[in-house]
């Protein structure tokens, strides 16, 4: 039999709406239509370079904090670039914001990090911008959705 492919979800959810966002990200790629992939989520302070490198994708999702990502998943960088660096190049992920404002920033951030690393996006990231809307919720369980569906049919 083969072995389950592991996508790993690292997200900083410090509200009931973030936390409903990372549980909608785990429930579109704990699909049941998706046989072969497990899935982990770990908060950003939880996670580490083992985990990432015993994954075959991430999904990362964060907070707008001050026009940057949250510093417990900046924290979650800083102790997993080096390790990382040569053992994760090309990489598949993607990320979803919590934007109180543009999220550009936080956008930026994440680009000039995961370019560093060599990592390859192949799913668009998710911007969730201004006032919380339910449509948030649908639109991470899509997120989560798609890549795990990705992961399991070898597209990525």
């Amino acid at each position: 039999m083969e072995s389950k492919k592991k996508l790993l979800v690292i997200a900083h959810a410090p509200s009931p709406n973030t936390r409903a966002l990372r549980d909608a990200v785990a429930q579109g790629a704990g699909h049941e239509d998706i046989e072969n992939v497990e899935v982990t989520v770990l908060a950003p302070l939880e996670a580490g370079p083992d985990d990432v490198l015993a994954c075959d994708a991430i999904i990362l999702g964060t907070t707008e904090n001050l026009g940057y990502m949250s510093g417990a998943l900046k924290d979650f960088f800083d102790r997993s670039y080096y390790p990382c660096l040569e053992k994760t190049q090309g990489l598949p992920f993607t990320y979803y914001i919590r934007a109180g404002h543009d999220g550009t920033g936080t956008q930026r951030a994440i680009e000039s990090i995961t370019t560093g690393l060599r990592w390859k996006v192949v799913q668009q990231p998710l911007l969730c911008r201004g006032e919380f809307q339910t449509d948030f919720v649908a639109q991470c369980e899509e997120l989560g959705l798609s890549v795990a569906a990705s992961l399991d049919a070898g597209i990525i």
